[in-house]
């Protein structure tokens, strides 16, 4: 993609790390950032996944990063980000994505191990992904760098509306637009702008399963003004205007791709 060098979309020599990058929404946006001339570094835990994903990354003519990490184990998330800033040099964007869905029957059985899960990847490891590239980005702002960050949660509907099994999915959601809004409040003085992408009834391993049941997709798509599920080509434009010189005065903000499902 011939993007003009004056346009404020012209990611060249800026750097994006998106973490559960090899696959849906992160591959997504993944490869808008790519397309429009950002280095990018994906962390998954998956390398055969991280290298099908660098391989479709490959056809853009920057530099690309696949580092296996599992975002639940901190000190894995400490190093993997020190991996990342001294092979890209910096980071000036980061899509925290990675997550995992619930495999409860129900409240009632759900079970401190299944609750613990998925905090685990989705808030703890949301939480050590920010922190990290937080300190990244504040040095370099110390540093007299002046071009702060971004940092991008992605969220859920079921953050705000309930989900019958989901408790601990809904609450983690929840969780990082609340970490977003202090993040945001906390770090805006260097530079650094957070928000949140909520999004709807995406394709993805994560939702493959309802959509291959009849009663699901009867209920849910007449629910979607558009008419259809997201795909993740649906999150490439978001992620690069977010990470773009463009979105410098927006920041705190929840942003929801779902074609109108939560709004109807």
């Amino acid at each position: 993609m011939d993007v003009p060098a004056a346009s404020p979309f012209d990611l060249t020599g800026s750097v994006a790390l998106v973490t559960g990058g090899n696959s849906g929404i992160g591959l997504g946006m993944a490869d808008g950032l790519a397309a429009h001339g950002a280095d990018v570094a994906i962390w998954g835990t998956n390398p055969d996944k991280n290298e099908r994903a660098i391989e479709q990354l490959g056809k853009y003519d920057v530099e690309l990063l696949s580092v296996v990490c599992d975002v639940s184990d901190e000190a894995a998330v400490v190093d993997a980000m020190a991996e990342t800033v001294d092979e890209l040099g910096r980071i000036d964007s980061v899509f925290v994505n990675a997550g995992v869905g619930g495999g409860a029957r129900s409240f009632l059985e759900m079970t401190s191990e299944e609750w613990r899960r998925v905090m685990s990847v989705n808030l703890d490891g949301a939480f050590y992904t920010a922190r990290e590239a937080a300190k990244h980005m504040v040095a370099r702002h110390e540093d007299g760098d002046p071009t702060g960050g971004s940092i991008v949660f992605t969220s859920s509907g079921s953050a705000e509306f309930g989900a019958a099994a989901g408790q601990h999915y809904g609450a983690t959601k929840a969780g990082v637009n609340a970490m977003m809004r202090g993040i945001a409040v906390a770090h805006a003085r260097h530079g650094i702008r957070c928000n949140s992408i909520l999004p709807g009834w995406i394709e993805s391993d994560m939702t493959a399963g309802a959509f291959e049941w009849d009663t699901f997709v009867k209920k849910v798509m007449p629910r979607i003004p558009t008419r259809r599920w997201g795909t993740r080509e649906d999150f490439a434009g978001i992620a690069v205007y977010l990470a773009s010189s463009a979105s410098t005065y927006h920041t705190g903000d929840i942003i929801r791709i779902d074609g109108g499902f939560h709004s109807f």
